[in-house]
């Protein structure tokens, strides 16, 4: 059996060689089991491109693609995943918060029939706004998803061949891989397990990325916001035109008493812009994911391959 292990790298100097060691240590102990480790760089500034040529000038088993700029901390890792050629690929983040020591037990549920082994880490509750940001995009997506997401859920687990095939198949240009896990993935087996704190170097996540992944979430993987826009524009539609029948009646009713000033007016011209630029927004997110499937681009371009 051989195991492919993908690793997705953007300036990661402190941490390449524990996550190279990490691995091999975890796979070496295994009987039966040959490996490749698969670094992708996307553009890194730092000296992770020197550390990636040193590892794989040392072990045949490390390879290695450079790409020839940044694309995204979505694309890399996909494209890689879908390059690895093992008979079950493994995905592992460079930031080693994810345990390694959980590597032989995906490998036994998978030996045991499970095709796809996921871990889930346990949420620690922490003050913040992003990470309360979080937990409600979490809520929101299981609730409207044409699918079950799998909760607390980053990515990292073992995948069968059978479903890499699946994911190299759909020509897939924005692909949110937790909801492509929860579309195709077929017998999962869940694992808990607790993260660890960042191994070396700063987080890579600002808002405007994880903004980017939320609005793959949604528009990829649900109708519903979509569908709610239009309601929601008929429903408001409906509310106005009632409230300024009501308005009218009233104030032929009421001719001299009655004095409609230009509260009711304001107010209700603010919420009805505020509800269309809402909409309008999300319908560009819509749109955006069209024109980006009719680009037909690559996910990524390589620069270089080294031990492939």
């Amino acid at each position: 059996m051989k195991i492919s292990v993908v690793t997705p790298i953007f300036n990661e100097e402190k941490n390449i060689e524990a996550v190279y060691m990490a691995v091999r240590d975890s796979l070496t102990s295994i009987k039966d089991i040959d490996y490749e480790h698969i670094f992708i760089d996307n553009a890194s500034q730092d000296q992770s491109v020197r550390i990636l040529r040193a590892l794989c000038q040392t072990d045949s088993r490390v390879k290695a693609i450079l790409n020839l700029r940044n694309f995204g901390h979505m694309n890399s890792p996909f494209y890689a995943f879908t390059q690895a050629n093992g008979d079950a690929v493994i995905t592992f983040i460079g930031d080693l918060q994810d345990p390694p020591e959980l590597i032989p037990q995906f490998i036994q549920e998978w030996r045991r029939g499970h095709k796809v082994v996921v871990g889930v880490y346990r949420p620690i509750k922490r003050l913040g706004i992003i990470n309360w940001l979080r937990s409600i995009y979490y809520r929101i997506l299981s609730r409207i998803g044409d699918t079950e997401h799998i909760p607390n859920f980053t990515g990292y687990g073992l995948y069968d061949k059978s479903f890499v095939e699946i994911l190299r198949n759909l020509d897939e240009p924005a692909p949110y891989f937790r909801g492509l896990v929860s579309d195709y993935a077929d017998n999962i087996k869940r694992i808990e397990y607790k993260k660890r704190p960042r191994g070396g170097g700063l987080a890579k996540n600002n808002f405007y990325s994880l903004y980017d992944t939320a609005m793959l979430g949604f528009v990829n993987h649900s109708k519903f916001p979509i569908r709610i826009a239009g309601l929601v524009g008929v429903l408001s539609g409906i509310l106005s035109a009632l409230i300024g029948l009501g308005y009218f009646i009233y104030k032929l009713l009421f001719w001299e008493s009655f004095q409609v000033g230009v509260a009711p007016l304001v107010i209700g011209v603010f919420f009805l812009l505020g509800i269309n630029l809402f909409f309008l927004g999300m319908l560009g997110e819509y749109i955006l994911t069209i024109s980006e499937r009719i680009k037909r681009r690559p996910l990524v371009v390589e620069k270089e391959r080294i031990n492939f």
